[in-house]
Formats: structure tokens, sequence, C-alpha cells
């Protein structure tokens, strides 16, 4: 398929390589016009602005946005749908609110435009692996843009086997896609799993603060633990229950430093553990661990422990993400 590609940053940047080493014809735009001009040696076609862009995809035409929620992504949405013709699609693969796509989706669809969003999860490693794709919207324009989604999702061999979700299990879950629903579907299933992702890493991050403290003079009659932690965390990856791809990022940032002392321990939010919260009490659903997860991050802007030092590198380790700012 020829695709254009809008947001060329961690994500954006690398999916746009993926779709052009899996075949597709890509046109790539970013407002910094370099990131574009770097892929071209890679077989992708560089457009020095967003109606460049345009005019460069037949019809009907298919773009997919990879850039920050709110205004970044409404504007630009607003633009190409401007620009667009009945039948094209826009695609939405950031991390938006499901509330959000409803509305556009209803919006694009009175100019004769069609539109999905996409919850996309894998990070900075997803160029090589692949990504895990939620897919919200018509399932006709799903179907339609199916091989884009194949080519970005990891390959079959590399996906291990589930129970009842082989070759021609329900959906596409067995191929690292899946289509979830009508409009906003994709973007609340990816809400919800990085609702889930601040819980898991909360948990290691507590687990090893514990471990770290064993150390301090204030256990019993004085004693103190000297446990190695980047070994423990080694160790955990080798047939533990508790084993898992954020055991493996732990692992590899105390390897590098079991002190993490190359991170002051703030630690962001991009707004979708947020979003999952409130959902979780707009429904009247218990989501104690998710709720202080995210209340742990609030609280790191105030003081740093060795835990929050380890949810700064994890969220380096796989979305190269930066610490938040001390207030």
């Amino acid at each position: 398929m020829r695709i254009g590609m809008v947001g060329l940053g961690r994500m954006g940047g690398a999916m746009a390589r993926r779709l052009a080493r899996g075949g597709h014809s890509v046109v790539a735009y970013d407002l910094e016009t370099g990131r574009a001009r770097s892929l071209v040696a890679e077989g992708i076609e560089a457009a020095e602005d967003l109606d460049a862009m345009v005019r460069a995809l037949p019809a009907p035409r298919v773009a997919w946005v990879m850039l920050p929620q709110g205004a970044p992504t409404e504007e630009t949405l607003a633009r190409l749908a401007e620009a667009f013709s009945p039948g094209d699609i826009l695609i939405d693969g950031g991390n938006g609110r499901h509330q959000d796509d409803v509305r556009r989706s209803a919006e694009f669809a009175r100019m004769g435009l069609r539109y999905l969003d996409v919850g996309t999860s894998g990070g900075v490693w997803g160029l090589e692996t692949g990504y895990c794709l939620m897919v919200g919207g018509d399932r006709a324009v799903f179907e339609q843009c199916e091989p884009l989604f194949r080519t970005l999702a990891p390959s079959a061999d590399a996906v291990p086997a589930s129970a009842g979700f082989g070759p021609g299990g329900a959906g596409t879950a067995d191929a690292g896609y899946l289509y979830c629903g009508g409009p906003g579907a994709g973007h609340f299933v990816k809400m919800v799993h990085n609702g889930i992702e601040y819980g898991i890493m909360q948990a290691y991050a507590e687990g090893f603060a514990v471990l770290d403290g064993a150390a301090s003079p204030l256990l019993p009659e004085g004693r103190r633990y000297e446990l190695p932690v980047d070994r423990i965390a080694e160790l955990w990856r080798r047939g533990s229950v508790i084993r898992s791809w954020l055991l493996d990022l732990s692992a590899e940032a105390l390897a590098r430093d079991p002190e993490l002392s190359g991170f002051n321990g703030v630690v962001a939010d991009s707004g979708e553990g947020r979003w999952c919260v409130e959902a979780a009490m707009d429904e009247a659903v218990p989501a104690e661990v998710l709720t202080a997860a995210l209340y742990a991050r609030y609280r790191s802007r105030t003081g740093n422990t060795f835990g929050e030092k380890l949810l700064s590198a994890l969220r380096q380790g796989f979305g190269g993400h930066g610490e938040a700012p001390r207030s």
C-alpha cells in the first residue's frame, strides 16, 4: 500500500521504516523536515509539507498520524480532512482519548471520510520486534488497511502460542493486531493497557525498593543484607512466575548501574493512566492498584526513592522517555 506517515518521532519514524521494509510505499512528513529527509536512504519519500504529502498519495488516500495527544493531533487531522476527498482514510495511531475518536469519526463521516483509531504498543523496540496494534472504527476500513497492520505487527513466528488463539482463532489477536470494535475501541483498549502497565511497573519498583532498603541499619539488631539487586533481577528472569519484558528491562538497567544513579526518579505520566482511572470511576469498577500506581507518579515529583528511579529507567527502556522536570 501507499501511505502517508505524519510525525516521525521515536515511534512514527520507526513505523515508517518498518512499513517500507515490508514493501509498502511511504511518504513521510514531520515539522522537523530533517527527520523525513533522513529516511530517504531507506526508500521513504520525504514530503516538504503536509500539502505535498497529500498530493503524493493516490486515491483513496491513507494517512497515519503519530503525534502527541491534543492540539498537534487535532490540528493535523483537521488539515488533512480539509485536503482529503470522500473515501480517503485517516488513522490516529498516537495515545488518544476514545471520546475524541467517537467525535472525530462522526465529523469525518459527514465529510465522506473514514477514520480508524489505533492503539500502538511496542516503544522504541517495535522497529525490530513489531508493534501490538489495537484498532477501532469501521470493520470494513480495518480490513482495507489490514496489510499495514500485518506488516507493523510482530512476525507470526515471533508471537508465542496461546490457548485458543492459534491460526484461525477469533479475530487476529494471534497475529499481534486486533479489530477491537467501533470508533474509540482501539484507544480505549490501549488506555487500559497503559493503566495495567503502570501497575506492573509500580510492583517491580516497590519490590526492588524493598530489596535495596534491606541494606538499611534499621533492620532488627542492626543487621543488614548485602543484596545484589542486579543479579536478583537477572535470576528472576529465569523461570520465575514474575518474568516479563518489563523485568528484562529492569535487569538491563540494574546491570548497567545497580544504584540507578543516572536517574532522578521524577516519573512522568503521559495521560493514559489518568484516563484509565477516570474510566474505572465512571464504571464504578474498583481499581486500587492502577490508582495507587498513578498517584505514586504524582508523589515522585516531590521526593524520590530507588523504586521511582527504576520507574524512570523502565520508561526510558521501553519508550525512550525522558524524566519529568522537578517541580
